[in-house]
């Protein structure tokens, strides 16, 4: 099937380790994944691996300025926020970091989906309330397309995970490439 997807030419993996291929040869990277799967379907879509192992949102922030810069980047996929997370991070915190690099894709006309996180309990119920609104809370405020769960299908499913228990192996990235696929489809 060939869809006319000129309206889409660069789509910027803007995340941590998880999707940045974490402990994965360059093949099997989420970006080389989604573009080859984008490649089945005629879609001639580049798809850059703007991800950084261990970035908070923080780090993100601070980055995003320079990497939002490189020309013709029509989505991002804005996944950001499990390392905040894990170290606890003040999710008000979280929250601002995240709508700095919304507030300059959007400046620079680039889309944003939004690739959620849920926290687990180890920080206490309610950390975990106040981190999972982030997600939802910005897609209704900046009027964002949102994948609630990027890791959906894949968390918590050892053969999905390297052996980590964290970390996407190959058919973990699979299923979080349709996942991205799918919603980058729906705006061809």
């Amino acid at each position: 099937m060939h869809i006319n997807a000129s309206a889409i030419e660069k789509v910027l993996l803007f995340g941590d380790s998880l999707m940045a291929g974490y402990g994965l040869s360059k093949e099997y990277h989420l970006s080389s994944v989604l573009e080859n799967n984008f490649k089945k379907d005629g879609l001639d879509i580049k798809v850059l691996n703007g991800s950084v192992s261990g970035s908070t949102s923080s780090g993100g922030a601070n980055r995003a300025e320079w990497t939002l810069s490189e020309p013709g980047i029509d989505f991002i996929i804005l996944g950001l926020g499990a390392n905040d997370m894990l170290r606890g991070i003040n999710p008000s915190e979280t929250k601002k970091n995240l709508e700095k690099i919304i507030l300059i894709a959007k400046k620079k006309n680039i889309k944003i989906i939004l690739a959620g996180m849920i926290a687990p309990t180890t920080h206490g119920l309610n950390y975990k309330k106040k981190f999972d609104k982030i997600y939802p809370d910005l897609s209704i405020e900046y009027n964002l397309q949102l994948i609630p769960f990027l890791l959906k299908g894949v968390a918590m499913k050892p053969k999905f995970n390297l052996s980590d228990g964290i970390h996407p192996n190959k058919e973990g990235t699979k299923i979080i490439s349709h996942t991205i696929k799918k919603i980058i489809l729906k705006n061809l």
